[in-house]
């Protein structure tokens, strides 16, 4: 067994369940399902109930990177929403059973949706009714009270995208693997013109469908909204630009792979952006703004991957050439905002 395989000790689980009120029926069996560089993902089933528990990296990795704890306050505070998040189970916050900070949720029955391939098994019908679903849970999202929801202390809305505009070209002088000046234009563009005024809610910070879980018998029903290591309180406008750019074809350059959610057969960016209008009945206030915002996100983050790859901290699934989209991101960018 590799180090990630046997980071999860069967024995020190069954006690964090029981000091959270669970009784496990029988031996836990404890299999990996992801790795790499995320937080460590696992199935346990005790031959009755399963779950899925997730903790950081065995080492290399800020703990900041992987905060355990911002994803389980907000999946915690979520419960008693409409927002489709998995039952929270039990939390290691300091790591003194684990070894390290450790979440357990019920395991949430499905389909994840990653690839063009992974998608061929819808008819396009189903398609349809996907990216409806998906919209009305982003919309049910950000129509959270996240005051009433005990979120009041989560983060800073206020001022949040001028605080994200300072943030990514931060982020571009620690990852850039050549000049170019495009990004600093696009900077300057964005920080004059950022919106005076925006909403305020909670923001997943990285919704796409593969970060959901999508009902096995109903694709226009997400079972489950996951992978929440990004979210916080801000301007929801930026969660959908985001999504919405995510759709752009230099994705999968990013991705190393021909993703589901780049695939033509979703509809297109402005469609997406009118869904979303309609499901909660707001305008998207200064849309070329939050676009541009979110290709600049992406054209760091694909700095980023190749420079940590030329850095010989990551590496497979072209991560190498990610950047190689940059400059596609950043020049769309500086279209929606010149």
């Amino acid at each position: 067994m590799t180090s990630i395989e046997n980071a999860l000790d069967a024995a020190r689980l069954e006690e964090l369940l029981r000091r959270n009120g669970v009784e496990p029926a029988g031996e836990l069996d404890i299999n990996l399902i992801s790795g790499g560089k995320s937080n460590l993902t696992y199935t346990v089933t005790d031959g009755v109930n399963r779950w899925v528990a997730r903790r950081p990296p065995t080492g290399g990795l800020t703990p900041s990177a992987h905060d355990m704890g911002r994803e389980w306050a907000v999946t915690s505070a979520l419960q008693s929403t409409s927002v489709p998040v998995a039952t929270t189970v039990a939390f290691d916050e300091d790591g003194s059973i684990i070894g390290a900070p450790c979440t357990v949720v019920e395991f949430v029955d499905g389909r994840v949706v990653r690839t063009e391939e992974d998608l061929a098994a819808y008819s396009d019908v189903e398609v349809a009714a996907n990216i409806d679903g998906l919209v009305r849970t982003l919309a049910d999202l950000h129509a959270v009270d996240y005051k009433a929801v005990g979120l009041g202390e989560f983060g800073r809305p206020a001022g949040f995208a001028a605080r994200q505009v300072k943030l990514w070209a931060r982020q571009w002088g620690h990852v850039k693997t050549r000049d170019l000046p495009d990004v600093e234009r696009l900077v300057e563009k964005l920080s004059e013109r950022v919106p005076q005024e925006a909403r305020e809610s909670v923001v997943h910070g990285d919704f796409r469908i593969d970060n959901t879980i999508v009902d096995a018998n109903d694709p226009g029903r997400i079972a489950a909204v996951v992978d929440w290591e990004m979210s916080t309180l801000g301007d929801p406008i930026t969660d959908v630009a985001l999504m919405c750019v995510y759709r752009t074809g230099a994705f999968d350059r990013v991705l190393g792979f021909s993703a589901a959610w780049t695939s033509d057969r979703y509809p297109s960016v402005d469609e997406i952006a009118q869904k979303y209008a309609i499901a909660t009945g707001s305008d998207l206030g200064d849309w070329d703004f939050y676009l541009g915002l979110a290709n600049l996100k992406l054209g760091v983050i694909a700095e980023g991957i190749t420079y940590r790859a030329l850095s010989g901290a990551s590496s497979g699934d072209g991560a190498e050439n990610a950047a190689e989209a940059t400059a596609v991101f950043i020049a769309e960018g500086l279209r929606l905002v010149g």
